[in-house]
């Protein structure tokens, strides 16, 4: 296409999942339904270990960060999906598709950190139980996760940065998506994505393949560790516990994995919206399901957050109102 012809994008068409009026309010219950359920059992797990000092722990401390990822994960997508089934106004300006990408890549690659740090974690609890206390201190948890967040975040950046680059050849082209994302940006660049493909595929295979190698790396170690252990409800407790973790990780991974690295030509816009369906609203659903269903030290600190809150609330009323009774009589005492 001719130089001249290109123009200066203002905003793109998000085309999202469906067009049809009956399956758009169908999928907007089920989003809302999804990201309430979503938000609510993440910041419950952020909310019991931070009000719990019985949960600060290593263990906790990455699982409130993940839980806290995957809000901001599902936050950076949901929400604006949801907007447009509900005002039929499917349009995103430019700079806010810039941010909702910059966001969703920096939240997304944390939850593939954080997953390889929690693995890593556990790993050294139940292979090396004698030097975790050296090996997974305060200080080291503090720089494993400043180390998680500064890797994601400056990927994000790399490709938020290399996209602001290319120019569109017509204002408001239609992303055959829910959301910004870059899979389905790049081929609608009239300028040449090479270098965006390229760093797509090196960035990607650093955050994808090097946690996910580590995850597979220290569950085969933790599986072999169970394998000596004498006792059959212990093998059945550990691999249950590791089968379901390893069931998320598989999820998330091998959606994330099929969308960004594998070529153009294999994959199609629909294929594409159900992967990113998976990995931005059903793996964050699941999470809290997996990690605290049944943890019984989460149950217990959630419950006594909660009771704590509440009887706050309820000590704040009666106070209040103890306070206005004492007002009204000392009036009636004094009036005329």
């Amino acid at each position: 296409m001719e130089p001249g012809n290109e123009t200066g994008v203002s905003g793109f068409i998000l085309l999202g999942l469906s067009r049809e009026p009956g399956t758009q309010r169908l999928l907007f219950v089920v989003f809302l339904g999804l990201y309430v359920v979503t938000a609510l059992g993440n910041l419950l797990i952020v909310l019991a270990v931070g009000s719990d000092p019985r949960l600060h722990s290593p263990m906790y401390f990455f699982l409130a960060n993940l839980s806290f990822a995957d809000v901001g994960l599902t936050s950076a997508t949901v929400p604006k999906m949801l907007a447009d089934l509900r005002t039929q106004s499917p349009t995103i300006p430019y700079a806010g598709c810039l941010a909702q990408l910059y966001f969703f890549m920096t939240f997304g690659a944390l939850d593939d950190f954080l997953l390889a740090t929690m693995a890593y974690d556990r790993f050294v609890a139940i292979c090396h139980p004698l030097r975790y206390a050296t090996a997974m201190s305060p200080w080291r948890c503090g720089l494993l996760l400043t180390v998680c967040w500064g890797l994601t975040s400056l990927a994000a950046l790399v490709h938020t940065l290399l996209l602001s680059r290319l120019s569109f050849c017509a204002d408001n082209p239609a992303i055959p998506h829910f959301f910004c994302d870059l899979a389905p940006l790049l081929p609608l660049s009239c300028s040449d994505p090479t270098l965006n493909w390229v760093m797509l595929l090196i960035v990607g295979t650093m955050v994808l393949v090097a946690p996910l190698g580590l995850i597979l790396g220290s569950y085969a170690r933790i599986v072999a560790a169970v394998l000596r252990v004498p006792s059959a409800g212990g093998k059945r407790r550990a691999f249950s516990t590791c089968g379901s973790h390893l069931a998320v990780v598989s999820l998330f991974y091998g959606t994330a994995v099929a969308v960004y690295l594998c070529p153009p030509s294999s994959r199609s816009a629909g294929k594409d919206r159900i992967a990113a369906v998976l990995y931005t609203a059903v793996t964050p659903l699941l999470n809290p399901f997996i990690y605290s269903l049944r943890n019984r030290d989460l149950h217990r600190a959630l419950r006594r957050a909660l009771w704590t809150q509440d009887r706050h609330c309820v000590l704040h009323r009666a106070l209040r109102n103890r306070h206005l009774h004492q007002s009204l009589h000392w009036a009636l005492q004094r009036a005329p």
